[in-house]
């Protein structure tokens, strides 16, 4: 028994060092992205003026076709794309360096709280408190590695893809410059087209994965936003109410409440065959409460551990997590309500 207790103690510390460790990294890979996100910024710039001026150029390219040499023009043409391909990477460079500074700023602040609470107990609680904090561990980890799993995938089959076809379309294009000028014109303004749909996906894949939105106006213009811009997407009619005082929220509770609203509407529009969505918020004293309700054609909510359900599952251990509830209240052929509240903490009460 008194080995079983030294062990448990040995592993709560081993557990805190390791924290410990890792939020020293976390720190030192912070100050590294800041100076890269100057660097990148700087190039973005540069780069962003010299995009202008070359597509001025082209522009006066385009009211000459008919008399410039087919040399000037295919330079002007490689110059415009490399400008924008060299600008479009640095761009989604920058964002993906801000989106990592977000990322490793809310988990060290995630980490902090951690460390306090478990410096907080002394090691002879370290059973039960080791107990609680793996199981926490576990459900972050499970829920992160779900994030990661969807986010592949829709890599994969989006971005990936469409930047084959775009080798594939500019070696077209380069080919037919010299044998038909205007089936090469037409092959680069598909080209034109596909780029400009792919950098519309690409960019609301950004704003799904981390919404800048979100950290600089809070949950609610944030969610307004992607309710339209999913509304649009899936051809469902969805609407957005929020009642009570419209305030900023702590910043996990907002990511917590953004990302369950977004894998309940996903789950709509994939499963539910639903006309309509709405999707309530109700910004209590100390509470907040949440309901999307579909019109779809539900299920029987005994059945959701038989066909997996891991997005309601996931949404039920952050809420649980958070010292919430959450209730799927569904029936065949009835739609579905997904109902959950959360206490919730004025930021400028958090510990």
């Amino acid at each position: 028994m008194l080995s079983d207790v030294k062990s448990e103690s040995d592993a709560w510390s081993e557990l805190k060092e390791q924290i410990q460790a890792d939020l020293e990294q976390s720190r030192r890979e912070l100050k590294e992205i800041a100076l890269m996100l100057e660097q990148s910024q700087l190039e973005v710039n540069k780069l962003a003026q010299r995009n202008a001026s070359i597509t001025s150029h082209l522009q006066q390219v385009q009211g000459q076709f008919d008399t410039l040499p087919r040399a000037d023009i295919r330079m002007a043409y490689d110059s415009a794309l490399d400008a924008q391909q060299r600008l479009f990477v640095m761009r989604g460079q920058l964002e993906k360096l801000q989106s990592d500074r977000a990322h490793l700023t809310r988990f060290i602040s995630v980490m902090e709280k951690v460390l306090t609470v478990m410096e907080g107990g002394d090691a002879g609680n370290g059973g039960a408190g080791g107990s609680s904090t793996a199981h926490a561990f576990e459900m972050m980890i499970q829920a992160q590695e779900s994030e990661r799993q969807r986010l592949s995938r829709q890599m994969h089959d989006g971005p990936a893809q469409a930047l084959s076809n775009f080798i594939l379309q500019t070696e077209i294009a380069m080919r037919l410059f010299d044998l038909d000028q205007q089936k090469a014109r037409e092959e680069l303004e598909n080209l034109k087209i596909s780029a400009t749909t792919t950098f519309r996906k690409v960019r609301d894949f950004i704003f799904e994965l981390r919404p800048m939105m979100l950290d600089d106006l809070g949950l609610v213009p944030t969610l307004k936003r992607y309710v339209d811009a999913w509304k649009e997407q899936s051809g469902i009619d969805a609407r957005l109410m929020v009642t009570g005082k419209e305030r900023r929220l702590e910043s996990y509770e907002e990511v917590m409440i953004f990302r369950a609203i977004q894998e309940l509407l996903n789950n709509v529009g994939r499963h539910s065959n639903a006309s309509s969505v709405k999707v309530q918020i109700d910004l209590g004293e100390g509470l907040v409460k949440v309901t999307v309700d579909d019109d779809g054609k539900g299920f029987d909510p005994r059945t959701l551990d038989e066909k997996g359900g891991m997005g309601l599952k996931v949404i039920r251990d952050r809420v649980d997590m958070l010292g919430g509830v959450m209730d799927v209240d569904s029936v065949v052929g009835q739609g579905t309500r997904v109902t959950f509240q959360l206490p919730i903490l004025e930021p400028t009460q958090a510990l």
